[in-house]
Order: structure tokens, then sequence, then C-alpha cells
């Protein structure tokens, strides 16, 4: 049994994950989950008849717990908070080694920076209930007394939260208008064509910037086509030795900023009704730890070249 329960893994990150927003936090509560199957005696071990069932259970416990907690730690985090972008290559693995369905169906549907971002928005109790049922089939009768709520009023939790999340995509851009509209954000930047860029951005576009503390970043969001584009001509001009690359995540089309050979932030782009909506900037390095196998493409290229 124990080696079907370590099997788990994948799916507990899948599920945490989708829970916490970010791969550390992720790590821990799937840690935790196994601590406490491991804390059991082996004949507690040996009663439960469906373990994957347990331990599903058992983290969505736990990630409701950090969930409650995480509203006042992200009052105390330094400057605008993040989930967690993921590489395409990712979702890749995950697939070629998963054996549940639902893991190779909706890995990337549900791991873009968008949709996390509303999912941050929802109460803990909605997010969970969303998570465990919408994605991973759990039973509501199961979800209640993970959320300590009556079956009913937990399948209202996750009718709540599925509404939110149907409103949102009703009006996101397919994903070959997505990467339309972010290779000539990409073209405008490049050539610093400033009335290129204004073009293709909403008139109410934001940038966030996740630094975490850890390096420079804007502390707060920058609003509006005129200040955000000379916000990211800005990036370019004090970096000359950066380089950008394309890079595929669960958002569609984003780019990689690299450094001396490393990956030092990860832009994504949200778009809406053909101009960009969203820029999102993770320049936290405690959330780029899944970048940092992939290999440099400018790997013995000079800046210039």
């Amino acid at each position: 049994m124990d080696e079907a329960v370590v099997r788990e893994r994948r799916h507990l990150m899948s599920l945490c994950f989708r829970m916490l927003g970010t791969i550390a936090e992720a790590e821990d509560a799937v840690q935790e989950t196994y601590s406490r199957w491991y804390r059991m005696s082996a004949l507690e071990r040996d009663v439960i008849e469906i373990p994957q069932a347990w331990l599903t259970r058992v983290a969505g416990r736990i990630c409701l717990d950090v969930l409650q907690s995480a509203r006042s730690r992200r009052e105390r985090y330094v400057g605008e908070w993040l989930p967690e972008p993921l590489p395409a290559a990712t979702f890749g693995a995950a697939r070629a080694g998963a054996t549940d369905p639902l893991d190779r169906v909706s890995l990337d549907e549900s791991v873009s920076t968008a949709l996390l971002l509303v999912l941050e928005s929802m109460t803990p109790a909605e997010r969970v209930a969303f998570v465990l049922h919408d994605v991973f089939a759990l039973p509501f009768d199961e979800i209640a007394e993970i959320v300590g709520r009556s079956p009913a009023a937990t399948r209202q939790l996750a009718t709540s939260a599925r509404r939110r999340i149907s409103g949102d995509r009703a009006r996101e851009a397919t994903r070959s208008e997505h990467d339309d509209v972010v290779r000539a954000f990409a073209i405008a930047c490049q050539t610093g064509d400033m009335a290129a860029l204004i073009a293709v951005l909403d008139p109410r576009v934001a940038v966030r910037s996740d630094g975490g503390g850890r390096v420079s970043a804007a502390r707060r969001p920058v609003h509006g086509a005129d200040a955000v584009a000379r916000f990211l001509f800005g990036i370019l001009t004090k970096r000359p030795g950066m380089r950008v690359s394309e890079q595929q995540t669960g958002d569609g089309l984003a780019f990689a900023m690299w450094e001396e050979g490393r990956i030092v932030g990860v832009v994504n782009l949200g778009v809406l009704h053909g101009v960009v909506s969203e820029v999102w900037i993770m320049l936290n390095p405690d959330k780029l730890t899944m970048w940092s196998e992939l290999s440099d493409p400018f790997f013995g290229a000079s800046p210039t070249s």
C-alpha cells in the first residue's frame, strides 16, 4: 500500500498547487499530508480502504487552513502577490506520467495566472469546494466534511465559484487570438515603438510585478496604457543585457527574461477584446523554481547579436 500512497504525490501536488498558487506552499501541504499518513499506526492505515481518497481529503483540509491564514500573510507580503507561473513543459511532464484522466484534461486549463487570480479572489471555502469538485470530482458530501458545511451549502459554494470563473472565461480570448496580440506586443517592445505598444494596450491596462521583497519590483500596480508603456520601456532601458525568449505557459505565449544564463523573470499577459488588459511580471526567485531547468536559448550569443 505504501507504494500506491507514494504514487499519489503528483496528484496531491496538482491539487495543492491549484489551491495555494505556489509550488513551495503546495510542497509543504503535500509533505504535511504524508506526515499525517505516516503518523498513523500500520493498523490504522490498513483500515483505510481508498488511500487516495483519504490523502485528498486531508490535503484539502490542510489547504483550507493555509488559505484561511493567507489573507494576513498576503497583507505582510512585500509588494504585489501573484501566483507562480509554470512553463508548459511542466504540463507535458505531468500528463506523460499521470494516471488520472482528470489531471491530463485539466492541467493546462487550471494553472494559468489568469485563472489562479480568479481563484485567489474567492473565499477559502469556495476555492476548496470548486477545486475538489470541479477539477478533482470529489463528491459534495465529502467536501462538506472538509469545509465544515452541509452538502447543500457546499454545493452552493461551488456554484458561486463556478459563476465567477464562467464570467471571467466568457471574456477570454482564444489561444490563437491571445498569442497574436502577445506577438504584436513583443514587436512593439523590441522596436521601441511607443505608439505601436500603446495601440496594443487596453486604455485601462495594469502591470503587476511580484518581487516578494527578494528583488527590486514595483510595489504597486501601474495603470493606463501610456504609463504602462513607459514603465515597460524603462525596464528594457535599465537592463540592456537582458534577453527575452518566447515560452508557452498556462496563459498561452509568454516571455522568459534571461540575464547571465539564468531566468530572472517571467512575463504573462492577459488579453481581452484584442488588446492587452493585464501584464503580470514575476521576478521573485522563489516563484521561478520550475523554470531553472530550462536551457539558456542565448548560450554563446553576445548581447548585441
